[in-house]
């Protein structure tokens, strides 16, 4: 990597982070944000990068919208992580669980909630806010990068990276971190939007999720090629899941470069709210017949990718 100021801030320039190519061509420009295409393995980053999103510290400084009241009561709310713990509960039903990048501990305290006693938890983030919520839930946590983890001969039963991938500038080492610390015959589950969901096809770099804190865009090709980088894994299955409505209408009729923090927390409640509404049920049935169609052609928001370490 190699890096310049312009006066405000530190940029780093990077190679593709699947196949370690220079060669790319643009794809989206939005604002400061220039997002490119490898013309080798066909994967979209972000190039160049503000150094804070590599180092951490601008998700530090961040650390206000995390502990949010309308984000925390929508991190805790069952429906928040429900189809991630659907998907997590088919392959591992007890163990001991890693949970990266696990913010104020949302998806490990509904494990804890609803199977109490079948898991034990640990969650690893760089905010210390974050996990302050988290521990005050009685969570264990680790404040700190995944890649420099200091766990001794621990390993455990699962490990998740749900919506973490997209963040960090070096993904093969973070699979192959995760290969490591996993037991044989473990699981590690991916979650990460999808560059070619309905929402980037119709907006383009409209949509909000083009954005600085974003480097990596993966397609269901791409996600498929970042995993057989790392040969302790075998991928057991690859889907689609998740589709917002509402984000998709309000980026198509009012597109900005940036959404605020506290509007994000605001729409995350209001959409929380939504769910959990019985007079919706009907609509709720609707919502989710049309999730599946768009995942059966490959539109849904996110990709997740289940895969487990191999045991030799």
């Amino acid at each position: 990597m190699a890096s310049v100021e312009d006066g405000r801030s530190t940029w780093v320039t990077r190679l593709c982070p699947v196949c370690d190519a220079s060669a790319a061509a643009p794809v989206w420009v939005k604002g400061r944000v220039r997002v490119v295409q490898c013309r080798c393995c066909g994967m979209r980053y972000l190039n160049p990068v503000q150094l804070g999103w590599l180092t951490g510290q601008a998700y530090l400084q961040r650390a206000a919208y995390y502990v949010s009241a309308d984000k925390l009561e929508s991190d805790l709310a069952p429906q928040r992580f429900e189809r991630e713990v659907r998907l997590f509960r088919r392959y591992c039903p007890t163990g001991s669980v890693l949970d990266v990048g696990c913010s104020t501990g949302g998806f490990l305290h509904q494990l804890h909630a609803r199977f109490r006693g079948s898991y034990e938890l640990t969650g690893v983030d760089v905010v210390g806010p974050a996990l302050a919520e988290a521990q005050r839930l009685g969570l264990a946590t680790v404040q700190g990068s995944f890649l420099d983890l200091d766990i001794g001969s621990a390993r455990f039963d699962a490990v998740t990276f749900w919506a973490v991938l997209e963040h960090v500038a070096e993904p093969r080492r973070f699979l192959a971190r995760a290969a490591a610390v996993l037991k044989p015959d473990g699981y590690c589950f991916i979650l990460v939007p999808n560059a070619r969901s309905l929402a980037f096809r119709l907006l383009g770099s409209r949509y909000r999720y083009i954005m600085a804190e974003h480097l990596n865009y993966f397609t269901a090709a791409t996600l498929r090629r970042l995993i057989a980088a790392e040969p302790a894994f075998r991928l057991i299955r690859l889907t689609g899941t998740h589709f917002n409505p509402v984000i998709l209408w309000q980026d198509l009729w009012h597109p900005r470069l940036e959404v605020p923090d506290a509007e994000r927390a605001r729409l995350l409640r209001r959409t929380t709210a939504l769910k959990q509404n019985p007079a919706l049920a009907p609509l709720r049935g609707l919502y989710s017949a049309v999730e599946r169609c768009l995942g059966w052609v490959g539109l849904t928001d996110n990709l997740v990718a289940v895969l487990q370490r191999r045991s030799a």
